[in-house]
């Protein structure tokens, strides 16, 4: 666990509702000033604290309508079709997240489509890649809370 200050905290707060803040404005939070907070960012870049800076686009503004969560089942457990379902799942531009479970399901999937028809399409070559023993999707009907901010 790295170990961050409070000072360092509140940059990371400022940051993650806004990454685009200028150094003015988030110094201004942190209660410090320009360069020394710089440097602070720096440091947790470097750290590996901060990693790559994006930018959230509003999915169903873009077409893509449909969030579906798939529960994977497998029967397969062997280094070889775990390497080809990791392939396949980082080749998928759908997989928004994918997750490996402890439990009755295996893995689970966050997969963004425009419809219905464009997750049958994801599904049916997911399915033709790689082996699995069942497959559940759920249609997520409205989202609630979607957020990447960690409680610091």
């Amino acid at each position: 666990m790295a170990r961050i200050d409070d000072t360092d905290r509140k940059i990371l707060r400022a940051l993650q509702e806004d990454a685009s803040r200028s150094l003015d404005e988030i110094a201004k939070v942190a209660g410090s000033s320009k360069t020394p907070v710089w440097n602070r960012i720096r440091k947790m870049r470097e750290a590996g604290i901060i990693g790559a800076q994006t930018v959230q686009l509003d999915a169903e503004k873009l077409g893509f309508e449909a969030c579906f969560f798939v529960l994977i089942r497998t029967s397969e457990h062997d280094a070889t079709w775990q390497k080809a379902f990791l392939k396949a799942l980082q080749e998928r531009p759908e997989v928004q997240e994918a997750h490996r479970l402890a439990g009755d399901i295996d893995y689970i999937l966050k997969v963004r489509v425009s419809n219905a028809r464009a997750y049958d399409t994801f599904y049916q070559a997911l399915i033709s890649e790689v082996k699995v023993h069942n497959v559940t999707a759920l249609l997520s009907m409205e989202e609630i809370k979607s957020t990447t901010a960690l409680a610091l």
